[in-house]
């Protein structure tokens, strides 16, 4: 099952003020071509090595009394531990009645969050809604940056050191804290993320069989070759800059590829992909889409990362889309 909702396949035509074209100069016919990296050898050792020892982490898991309920939706504060020795924080969200029918891990943007969102699913969803190590309101960590620019940089000199793997760690721990505190979401469990959300949930997920499903959103990560070579607003920036004068710093972002990861997920996936973004280079996005192995939904966003008057009506669309895959 392969779909692709967009009214044609031509470019999409922005009024912006960026130093650079944020098309890059594809189209969606030519984005729907972006090729996969190929993987090293050891990718899956390194990541099924990466996963068990996250699975040996006792997760320690605590959730608060009610901060907030609205919408027959109750918000707790929640702590959990995660690889490495860290804790994090974030929220947890059950619904007001007690009634759990599935769970949902829910990824954020490389801004970080400091509060929850509106989720595309039904109302017997608990959700668990992790802060990344060194991001976010309830993810910062002596020692790792919590800018984008720098955090993206953290510990990049070795695969084995490499901030990106603590944080898909981040995501596995954070499902084990919420089917912990929240048993009846072992069900049906998905993951939704965006972005940073986005890349980092396509490298956990073909390592960690609890996940029914997922969408992803404007997924950062993908074919690192590529993006190496395409300017941007977002974090890939900090990391071109990197590669240019440390060359090597290539041979450690195939291993933490998006792409390459996805390749392995055979889950049901919906990908929001964009034909336009300053932040998230769109081959990048579609390279994501393209690995995929199995079922797949793919929302074609005019823009990502870039405000303008038909965003709402966009981010309407997309959540009827994601709900309508979930939900199914």
């Amino acid at each position: 099952m392969n779909r692709t909702a967009h009214p044609g396949n031509q470019g999409v035509q922005v009024d912006h003020a960026y130093p650079f074209d944020p098309t890059h100069g594809y189209d969606l016919d030519a984005l729907l071509a972006v090729p996969v990296p190929e993987e090293p050898d050891d990718f899956a050792a390194f990541w099924q090595g990466l996963r068990a020892r996250a699975a040996a982490v006792d997760v320690d898991a605590w959730a608060g009394p009610p901060e907030a309920e609205a919408d027959g939706v109750v918000v707790r504060p929640v702590r959990y531990a995660s690889l490495g020795g860290v804790r994090l924080g974030g929220w947890l969200t059950v619904p007001a009645d007690g009634r759990v029918t599935r769970g949902c891990v829910v990824g954020h943007g490389y801004g970080g969050r400091d509060r929850v969102g509106p989720l595309p699913l039904t109302r017997g969803t608990a959700a668990i809604w992790p802060c990344a190590r060194g991001l976010g309101a309830r993810g910062t960590q002596p020692g790792i940056p919590s800018d984008a620019a720098r955090h993206v940089l953290h510990g990049i000199e070795a695969r084995e050191s490499y901030v990106h793997g603590g944080c898909a760690a981040d995501l596995w721990c954070a499902a084990t804290a919420l089917l912990d505190l929240v048993p009846e979401a072992a069900g049906r469990l998905d993951y939704l993320g965006a972005s940073f959300g986005g890349g980092i949930g396509a490298l956990a997920l073909p390592w960690d069989d609890r996940f029914t499903a997922a969408a992803l959103v404007v997924p950062s990560f993908g074919a690192h070759p590529l993006r190496l070579t395409l300017p941007c607003t977002g974090s890939g920036e900090a990391v071109r800059a990197r590669h240019a004068s440390h060359p090597e710093t290539a041979e450690v972002l195939r291993y933490f590829d998006a792409a390459t990861a996805a390749a392995r997920i055979t889950i049901p996936v919906h990908v929001a992909a964009a034909l336009f973004d300053p932040a998230v280079p769109p081959p990048g996005q579609f390279a994501v889409h393209n690995a995929l192995a199995g079922p797949r939904e793919l929302h074609v966003l005019e823009t990502g990362h870039h405000d303008h008057p038909g965003v709402p009506a966009a981010e309407r669309s997309l959540a009827a889309s994601q709900r309508a895959f979930l939900c199914s």
